[in-house]
């Protein structure tokens, strides 16, 4: 081959000797993707499967296990496309006669300057690799993070995407990660305090709410969701309003907004068929200016109010 032949022509002949080995080169890679997937996925899901229970709020659930399951199959898939076409890559500008040498060297001297650079990318993709590692959360997880808060829609080494009740997708760089809060770790609480008002037979109240609790429990609609039946933990406090009683129960990662709300709507009916009252706001009688009474409701008014009037 002429020295002085162009660069452009010098490839297009490389292409017309080795176009053969670059596409068996490009079909390997394709077959290795492939496979290697398969491989990852199996592996994950041997790994994981060992810590997948029924029925214990100790272990990993198989919701867990599914939802880690998609995290790290999809990131697993991620990173062997990425060094399987790399590889192609070299392979192919091999094939082709190129002196890929100071090609990579160059890249070398590239990745220190960008390195410098770029020190927060380098952090998210640090602080990433080990938010996997610790399995701080998962893709379908509910978490707050860098101060805000949504379901986990996809997760990378470098950024994570939260999407919130309003549907406002919020893209957090990993290295912001500070605290991460998750609200669908294997289990959940209902936590419900109620107020009752003075004059209420407190056992009585006591036992309408934990009767509800364990009916709800033996519910087919609800037995697999709770794991332990709500109940009157304790007197939490005494108020000017009444008397208030500390609820809690444990349920299924996920579960604790459609079980609390169900809870609550038949707590209040539940109520309401006992007698027992809840507090009703405080209704004062004030002297209006021209004689009549006027009735306000909310709290009683200050001595300052009353002076002004």
């Amino acid at each position: 081959m002429n020295p002085n032949t162009p660069p452009l022509s010098t490839i297009l002949e490389a292409l017309r000797v080795g176009g053969v080995r670059i596409l068996i080169i490009l079909v390997a890679a394709l077959v290795a993707i492939r496979v290697s997937t398969l491989i990852v996925h199996g592996v994950l899901k041997a790994l994981l499967d060992r810590e997948a229970t029924e029925g214990t709020a100790q272990e990993l659930s198989a919701v867990e296990v599914k939802k880690r399951m998609d995290t790290l199959d999809e990131l697993g898939g991620r990173v062997v496309r990425f060094f399987v076409l790399l590889i192609a890559a070299i392979m192919i500008l091999g094939a082709l006669d190129l002196d890929i040498g100071p090609a990579i060297a160059g890249l070398g001297i590239v990745g220190i300057a960008v390195g410098f650079g770029a020190q927060s990318l380098v952090r998210d993709y640090l602080n990433g690799t080990l938010i996997l590692i610790e399995n701080q959360y998962s893709k379908g997880d509910v978490v707050s993070i860098a101060g805000v808060s949504g379901a986990v829609e996809d997760f990378s080494l470098r950024r994570t995407t939260l999407r919130d009740l309003d549907g406002v997708v919020h893209t957090v760089p990993n290295g912001e990660v500070k605290v991460a809060s998750n609200r669908t770790r294997t289990w959940a609480r209902i936590n419900q305090n109620i107020t009752v008002a003075f004059g209420t037979d407190i056992d009585k109240a006591i036992g309408v709410v934990d009767e509800l609790g364990r009916q709800m429990h033996q519910d087919p609609v609800w037995k697999r969701r709770i794991l332990e039946p709500p109940r009157v933990e304790r007197v939490e406090s005494i108020e000017e309003r009444g008397i208030t009683l500390k609820i809690l129960g444990t349920v299924r990662a996920s579960e604790q907004w459609a079980a609390g709300g169900e809870f609550r709507k038949l707590l209040l009916q539940a109520l309401a068929k006992n007698g027992i009252q809840l507090p009703r706001p405080p209704q004062v009688v004030v002297a209006q200016p021209d004689g009549t009474d006027g009735v306000a409701v909310g709290a009683a008014p200050t001595q300052d109010d009353l002076a002004d009037e």
